[in-house]
């Protein structure tokens, strides 16, 4: 095999849900080229996260906005000889602004899950859909490291808390814009810290959100009363709503073990690695019920180049 046919092409899909009168539907899209139906999807653009990709393709191919839910299986296969993985989420509809069919889709449709066997071509697609209808309605939060911060060698201020992103952090704060966007991110929370805030502050100023500081999660902050930091932590986890958390390295142990122990988690999790790299982050899915607040799922993300 050619070095060419050996790379992996990624792309990633959705499996949009809903609730009518007839029970739960899903979203389904016809490809007149392939003439099946299946679930929207498409390939990764160069320089793109994966996660936005899944909003992208579902925008494209249905009109649907949606927002990331939980994780679901990928899909790993041969496309025209060369690896493809696909990555998908279960995901809700935040807005419709209407469809309009072309040469790559040409219709859609909302059908039962019950009748996904039926009308889907591909039985992976129906095994999907199974799984995406027993997940119970989740709420993201996710905590993330700040982005670059200048080097504390270059930096000639007399107050830590003050030093600012790097020009790469700056380029990483962009960056995260859309991957908090994809995940329907509505509540901002950040330490004080200049390096912290400047890490969500765009994001929060272009969907016109209010930023929460939140002193306990400064370094300074953890450092005088980790105590107040983990009960902090967990507050914002006990509360409903999809919210990004950012902080500072030296604090995440505090902040992750207060989160595995609002939701039950073992901090010895793989995915509840404290050593997060810059503008890295961890996203929990969280279930809310009378009996408390529970983990569904978890996944990290970064700006690697690999997009994972």
């Amino acid at each position: 095999m050619s070095q060419d046919r050996a790379i992996t092409v990624r792309a990633a899909g959705v499996v949009v849900m809903r609730h009518s009168e007839h029970g739960a539907q899903f979203l389904a899209v016809h490809r007149p080229s392939r003439k099946d139906w299946s679930l929207p999807k498409g390939k990764m653009d160069q320089g793109e996260h994966i996660v936005a990709t899944a909003i992208r393709e579902c925008e494209e191919e249905t009109g649907l906005r949606v927002a990331l839910a939980c994780p679901l299986p990928s899909q790993t296969y041969l496309a025209m000889g060369r690896p493809k993985i696909v990555n998908y989420w279960n995901a809700r509809m935040v807005s419709d602004a209407g469809f309009v069919p072309d040469d790559e889709v040409d219709e859609i449709t909302w059908v039962s899950v019950h009748e996904a066997g039926s009308v889907l071509t591909y039985e992976h697609d129906v095994a999907l859909v199974v799984s995406a209808s027993v997940i119970p309605v989740t709420s993201p939060l996710i905590l993330l490291r700040h982005a670059k911060a200048m080097k504390r060698a270059d930096y000639s201020g007399s107050i830590d808390a003050l030093r600012p992103l790097s020009g790469k952090g700056r380029s990483q704060a962009k960056a995260l814009i859309p991957i908090l966007d994809a995940f329907g991110i509505a509540n901002v929370h950040s330490s004080p810290s200049t390096c912290c805030v400047d890490t969500v502050r765009r994001f929060a100023r272009a969907n016109d959100l209010p930023l929460h500081e939140e002193p306990a999660l400064s370094e300074e902050g953890h450092a005088a009363n980790p105590d107040r930091a983990a009960e902090r932590m967990r507050a914002l986890v006990s509360k409903p709503g999809p919210v990004v958390v950012c902080s500072h390295r030296p604090v995440m142990p505090t902040l992750i073990a207060a989160l595995a122990a609002e939701t039950g988690l073992s901090v010895s999790l793989p995915e509840l690695d404290a050593r997060l790299s810059p503008a890295e982050m961890i996203v929990v899915h969280r279930s809310f019920d009378a009996r408390g607040v529970r983990t569904v799922a978890i996944e990290r993300h970064g700006l690697g180049s690999d997009a994972d």
